[in-house]
């Protein structure tokens, strides 16, 4: 795997208004996940104020609507592009009691002494490697507060299917079905896929999170590869 620097460096600073231009077009289904995500935040409300944590928040584009419907108490974003703090400054207006921190997102949770009802990462975790991901399942256990849910969107590999397999084949989806990508940005966006997506499965990801305590799973929904699972105690 690609050292974790350069790692993060290409993945959430250069790679930020390719990746934002493509998720607008919907290729991996954000419009209906994040109309998932706002039935259950507004579950969530039903219950009474909550708080939010969010990893990798981006610019909050599609998670922004989400809030303004499931109104948190407080809503907390970390990304490392500051280009996309700027722009969620104002995809996030209207909203009060909001926190935005340029900050590695494991650091962040590892690190910061708040907990929270919430804890939410949206096609981000991916990209660490195994022991970053576990690191990031116990440290997102010791921050939700009683009856917290750790919400996750992202690839998740079928069960038996290697990382090989799963790159192979979501590169042949990106090539026949994003189709209104300009074939420059295409090949770049396969490119960083090729060397930095590290997808785990469903049964790995559980195992991972009954490690840390997380020993309820539910997998929400899925579409094609692009799951939503909620973690918790």
């Amino acid at each position: 795997m690609p050292d974790q620097a350069t790692d993060e460096t290409t993945i959430f600073r250069k790679s930020w208004t390719l990746y934002d231009s493509i998720s607008e077009m919907n290729y991996m289904f954000h419009r209906e996940i994040y109309a998932q995500i706002t039935a259950l935040l507004s579950r969530r409300r039903a219950r009474g104020l909550y708080s939010i944590l969010d990893l990798g928040c981006g610019n909050t584009r599609f998670i922004a609507p989400c809030l303004k419907t499931a109104t948190p108490s407080r809503y907390v974003g970390v990304d490392l592009s500051e280009a996309a703090l700027t722009e969620a400054f104002q995809y996030l207006k209207g909203l009060d009691n909001v926190a935005l921190h340029h900050q590695d997102m494991l650091q962040a949770v590892q690190t910061t002494e708040a907990s929270f009802d919430v804890i939410f990462s949206g096609y981000a975790v991916h990209h660490f490697d195994a022991k970053m991901k576990q690191d990031l399942f116990h440290a997102c256990a010791a921050k939700l507060a009683k009856d917290g849910q750790f919400i996750l969107v992202d690839m998740v590999r079928e069960e038996g299917q290697t990382r090989e397999q799963f790159i192979e084949g979501y590169l042949n989806f990106m090539r026949t079905q994003w189709t209104a990508v300009p074939p420059d940005h295409l090949e770049e966006a396969c490119n960083h896929v090729a060397a930095y997506d590290f997808p785990e499965t469903f049964s790995d990801l559980k195992r991972m999170a009954a490690a840390a305590s997380l020993t309820n799973v539910r997998l929400l929904d899925r579409f094609a590869q692009h799951h939503i699972l909620v973690f918790s105690a």
